[in-house]
């Protein structure tokens, strides 16, 4: 019988049955780059032959590191997919020129159509070509001509369902082609150009000579910010604590039959490099499954939407410099954490493992990484609301990371003193407490990756929570009268009135007004100092329309009115008599020439109804009638529509869009009817929520593993255990306490954790502290399954050792 393979029944650390172990020759040399690769060679044949229990514990590992891998590469393909989403949208963009062309055969007029069906953005363009060669956006072959248009694959799709109705009346032009995917930003984008069958004019719509220019995209929100530094700490901290306890899943078995190794002649560090090759092949196969496994994810990114991003799956790859490093860094990282694992154990002949004698588990080092982390988190919520500089992400990032890392290196220490300091009860509980006392290091560290994932977990929860019921609220405080806000460019007062009155004969409407609203500047006689705030806001409409903005004693048309706004909030207020320039400069330099207007010195007084705080209203100066004022001497007037409507008229907000769109296709629209926010958040919460139950799951998993593991090295014991009458739902309790004292006290450490960082999150941006009681229950109820799950899968092992045949020795 050789002493490299012994029969399976001997206690003394068999190796994995098929496992070809061969050890070193004695001359062969004992250290440098030739050793360590004939070593980890040797290790990766022992992983790829060890019959199936070996692949069972080589495909866990895999399983773990994929993962790890996985998200690695999602979050370095993150900055790539903006870049791809940005360049597509600028590249199909012309904002407006500094200095606009003059009119000629290659220019054309471009305006902006955008609006919104059933909560879901819709952008429109309409263009009016000056001559026969006008630039053409990417993914078009040639501009449609008057009353067609081109469309995004999606619309066309949404167009032609039986949903899309409302959407078809308010885009009436004929779709002439589909956009490709160069003009998109994403596969689920809701986008058309349309040609115009009127001619455009300013200042609704502005000339261009080229598509494409450069400009940058408005940064995130302060919110927004933490989320995403958060989003990728909660993803990364969990997956590097997963990658090391992923790449130690059979330890205890890989040691016995190192032990094995040591019989034939193989030293110390050898055995340590044979371990680390069996890791290095696990870890291997696991960056290639996560290969594997990121390329079929990506798939999935043309139908998820997050905060108006969605993109295509060619967009999600990351640059190959980063590529390499994480091929490189996961499995050295393997590598060192076995070596690392190898540090506190002595494997001698004989199938003998010696541990050296247990370290006190220090407590100061453990508490210093989570004081740290609150050290640098402390000041950032003092400094509220959230400035984004490079130092504070920095702060945020460290801080959070060491947070929760301390968390994990804290679990350890907590089981310890707990298990320590357990007497009495039950005899399973015993069973359990003593085992834990002897050594837990394997429970805690499977156990320490549920720590960090929970705690990750709530911290993001709460801060999604807290993001999304202050939009709600502001949403709710905004709509809490059903308003649709309008404005578009006025061209006289009879027009304003033809719209009123499309408006108020629309399904769903209960009132509607309007004015013409416009801004001028207070002149000043020569040589007399400038006020401090010059701007003057003007609103123009018929006396019916002006008593809905104040109160009026009288109106007749041809009167003005001065409401005293400007003196209580802005400065001096405006008298009869003043002079108003009706054509003021929009920018510094902008050559225009004044058109004095003299008010009245008949003007009247009025009261506002409103102190300009209410959603959708404005702190008028001076209302006028539309004879006491020729609007066609203003620049740029615009009117304004407030719009209420019944809730119960089925699409009255669709129908009142259409409306507008008749109206003016360039009206834009400003209300609360839609939170688009309630989704996005509600979208990104539930996959958080799935990602961490999955990341449970397979932490169970490997609880499962070295559960039956320690099953397999106190098999004798087990068998002394049933010649002695011990019954079988003692020792299933045994295992139940066993995995739950530790997951138990992990889920507290998480809670403690995920709360504190969640707070501080939630007062860095402002938000009320809010605490998400269903993910926290969720969570802890996951953690409950798991220890059930383990229980479960545990037992049949455990009953298959319980017989007398055990206690035989050859």
């Amino acid at each position: 019988m050789s002493p490299l393979r012994p029969p399976a029944q001997d206690g003394g650390g068999h190796g994995d049955h098929g496992a070809p172990a061969t050890p070193p020759p004695a001359s062969a040399p004992r250290s440098g780059p030739g050793a360590w690769a004939r070593d980890l060679t040797m290790g990766m044949r022992f992983a790829a032959g060890g019959g199936r229990e070996g692949w069972i514990r080589t495909a866990l590992t895999a399983a773990g590191v994929a993962l790890g891998v996985a998200v690695l590469l999602l979050g370095a393909s993150v900055p790539g997919l903006m870049d791809a989403w940005h360049g597509r949208e600028k590249a199909r963009e012309n904002l407006g020129q500094a200095h606009e062309p003059p009119p000629a055969d290659d220019t054309l007029r471009y305006t902006s159509t955008d609006t919104v069906f059933h909560g879901a953005p819709v952008r429109g363009r309409l263009v009016r070509p000056d001559g026969a060669h006008p630039p053409v956006p990417p993914g078009i072959r040639q501009l449609p001509g008057p009353g067609r248009m081109v469309v995004s694959p999606a619309l066309k799709e949404l167009l032609d369902s039986p949903g899309g109705a409302l959407l078809r009346e308010r885009l009436p032009y004929r779709v002439a082609g589909i956009i490709g995917d160069e003009g998109l930003r994403g596969p689920q984008e809701l986008t058309y150009l349309a040609g115009s069958a009127t001619p455009l004019a300013a200042p609704d719509s502005y000339r261009i000579d080229h598509f494409g220019k450069e400009w940058d995209p408005q940064p995130m929100r302060a919110p927004a910010v933490v989320l995403v530094i958060m989003t990728c700490v909660a993803l990364m901290t969990p997956v590097l604590v997963f990658i090391g306890t992923s790449v130690r899943f059979g330890n205890e078995r890989r040691e016995r039959r190192l032990a094995a190794l040591r019989l034939v002649g193989a030293d110390v560090r050898t055995t340590r490099r044979i371990a680390s090759g069996e890791a290095l092949f696990g870890s291997l196969l696991g960056v290639v499954a996560g290969g594997a496994l990121f390329l079929a994810g990506r798939q999935c990114a043309s139908v998820i939407t997050l905060w108006d991003i969605n993109v295509f799956p060619s967009d999600v790859t990351p640059a190959p410099p980063a590529v390499a490093l994480i091929a490189l860094l996961v499995p050295t990282a393997a590598v060192a954490v076995t070596l690392f694992a190898q540090r506190g154990v002595t494997i001698e002949p004989l199938g003998i493992m010696r541990r050296r004698p247990p370290v006190r588990r220090r407590l100061w080092w453990r508490v210093a990484l989570p004081a740290v982390g609150t050290l640098l988190l402390v000041p950032l919520a003092w400094a509220s609301p959230w400035r984004d500089t490079p130092v504070n992400t920095v702060r945020l990032a460290a801080g959070a990371m060491l947070l929760l890392l301390g968390v994990t290196a804290l679990l350890p220490w907590l089981v310890d003193a707990v298990v320590g300091r357990l007497r009495g009860g039950p005899v399973s509980w015993q069973l359990a407490v003593r085992r834990l006392q002897l050594n837990s290091s394997s429970a805690t560290r499977a156990v320490s990756g549920i720590t960090v994932a929970v705690a990750g977990a709530i911290a993001i929860h709460m801060l999604l929570t807290g993001m999304q019921s202050g939009f709600a609220q502001a949403y709710a405080e905004s709509g809490r009268q059903p308003r649709i806000g309008l404005w578009g460019t006025a061209h006289d007062w009879p027009h304003t009135q033809r719209a009123l009155t499309a408006l108020r004969a629309t399904p769903g409407v209960t009132a509607a007004r309007g004015t013409i609203d416009t801004n001028a500047n207070l002149l000043t006689a020569p040589g007399r100092p400038r006020p401090v705030n010059r701007v003057v806001t003007i609103a123009i409409g018929s006396c019916a329309e002006l008593r809905t903005l104040a109160r009026l004693d009288s109106c007749r048309d041809g009167e003005v009115f001065l409401t005293g706004a400007r003196g209580r909030v802005r400065g001096p207020a405006l008298t009869p008599g003043a002079t108003l320039d009706l054509n003021p400069p929009y920018t510094e330099g902008d050559p225009v020439r004044p058109d004095p207007w003299k008010i009245p010195t008949a003007s009247g007084d009025a009261r506002l109804r409103h102190s300009g705080r209410a959603p959708g209203s404005i702190l008028y100066d001076l209302l006028a009638t539309p004879a006491a004022v020729d609007i066609g001497r203003f620049r740029y007037p615009s009117a304004e529509y407030q719009v209420d409507f019944d809730r119960g008229t089925p699409d009255a907000v669709e129908h009142i869009r259409n409306t507008a769109a008749r109206i003016d296709p360039a009206m834009a629209e400003h209300s609360s009817v839609d939170n688009p926010h309630d989704a996005q958040y509600s979208s990104v919460r539930n996959g958080l929520f799935a990602g961490a139950a999955i990341t449970l799951l397979l932490i169970g998993s490997g609880l499962i593993i070295s559960t039956v593991e320690r099953f397999q090295e106190r098999r004798r014991v087990l068998s002394t255990l049933d010649a002695y009458g011990t019954r079988r739902s003692t020792l299933g309790l045994a295992v139940l306490w066993q995995t739950a004292l530790p997951v138990v006290l992990g889920l507290g450490l998480a809670l403690v954790c995920g709360l504190a960082l969640g707070a501080l999150l939630l007062t860095m941006t402002g938000s009320a502290v809010t605490v998400d009681i269903p993910v926290v229950a969720g969570m802890a109820g996951i953690g409950g399954g798991v220890i059930l799950f383990v229980t479960a899968l545990s037992l049949p092992p455990l009953w298959r050792l319980m017989r007398p045949d055990g206690l035989r020795t050859e």
